[in-house]
């Protein structure tokens, strides 16, 4: 498992709208998050490298609200806390691992095995 994704801030061309973007392993993965009106944190999208882009549905499942909040500040701040963003990552995916391809989020370490 990758233990150290190194995280970054990003943005997304106008086709691809998103309120927060996430890259990490040198740009083959992006992530595309959306915040609810009431501050909800949920995932839109994920593209990998060699597997195209994986867009979620309506019925994703948002992070919990202290987790929300945790993330925006993340975004708020200059340099992402790499331990922090990483959690919330993986459980993001983790709870909506039904929406999105299995060999990639295994590939690049982004699902806790049990």
């Amino acid at each position: 498992m990758n233990e150290d994704f190194d995280f970054y801030k990003t943005a997304m061309p106008e086709t691809r709208k998103a309120d927060y973007c996430l890259g990490f392993g040198n740009g083959s993965v992006f992530l595309d998050f959306n915040r609810t009106y009431d501050d909800q944190i949920y995932l839109v999208r994920i593209s990998f490298d060699d597997y195209g882009c994986c867009n979620l549905d309506e019925q994703t499942k948002h992070l919990n609200k202290e987790d929300s909040r945790i993330f925006i500040e993340e975004f708020e701040k200059v340099k992402l806390d790499q331990e922090k963003i990483s959690i919330l990552v993986k459980e993001v995916i983790k709870s909506n691992q039904e929406q999105i391809w299995t060999e990639p989020i295994e590939e690049y370490g982004l699902l806790e095995r049990e």
